[in-house]
């Protein structure tokens, strides 16, 4: 890999092996599974086309995924602990699936290539989630959607604080998650056209779902 000091943060080779498992550990939990797969069957059956999946964890989307509605996913995760656990049920999806090691920041796919680009409980934890969005844009069509699941920054100002308090943990201890990004913000500010947005939960973790599209032209 080299000396890594060569790299940008968005580029580093990144490997969180114990929170990989935990993470996938705990999404196989039943409690966490009716949390959070309506929301993840919601997201994902809305993509169509060619598919990118950005950050696509230990694979937790790929069960969701219609094959009337979709041809094929390019599914990208930087994280190589990650990866290889989505390796493990690529196999099971019921559409077809490629997983290249990649970064949000550097998509390795050509210009207005995919139909719909899907992204869930992933900007948390990107270097540089601005310039994440824009390689979106990039490689997805004019017209385009672009799903996501998210949590976001709290709206109470006591909320908010704490999740500040709690940024050094979490960064360090849940693989660079921030809760207190202001993540719908930024996305809001990329250049997308809402299509449907959605705010679900709340206290210290409250997501919404986002249906987005690049526009025309």
């Amino acid at each position: 890999m080299g000396n890594h000091s060569s790299h940008s943060p968005a580029t580093k080779p990144i490997s969180h092996p114990r929170f990989a498992k935990f993470y996938n550990r705990m999404m196989r939990r039943s409690q966490i599974q009716q949390e959070f797969e309506p929301l993840r069957r919601e997201i994902v059956g809305q993509a169509h086309g060619l598919v990118l999946e950005v950050g696509a964890g230990g694979g937790q989307n790929f069960p969701f995924y219609d094959p009337a509605r979709v041809t094929r996913v390019e599914a990208i995760e930087p994280d190589a602990t990650m990866l290889s656990y989505a390796q493990k049920i690529q196999a099971d999806a019921p559409v077809s699936i490629t997983l290249t090691p990649a970064p949000a920041e550097l998509l390795p796919f050509p210009a207005a290539h995919f139909d719909s680009v899907v992204a869930t409980l992933v900007f948390c934890s990107v270097h540089d989630p601005a310039r994440g969005l824009r390689e979106i844009q990039r490689v997805l069509k004019p017209g385009g959607s672009l799903l996501l699941l998210e949590h976001v920054r709290a709206q109470g100002k006591v909320t908010a604080l704490i999740q500040d308090a709690l940024v050094p943990v979490t960064t360090r201890l849940l693989g660079n998650c921030h809760w207190n990004r202001n993540t719908q913000q930024t996305i809001l500010e990329s250049g997308f056209q809402i299509r449907q947005i959605r705010q679900v939960g709340g206290g210290l973790h409250p997501m919404f779902l986002l249906q987005m599209i690049r526009p025309e032209g």
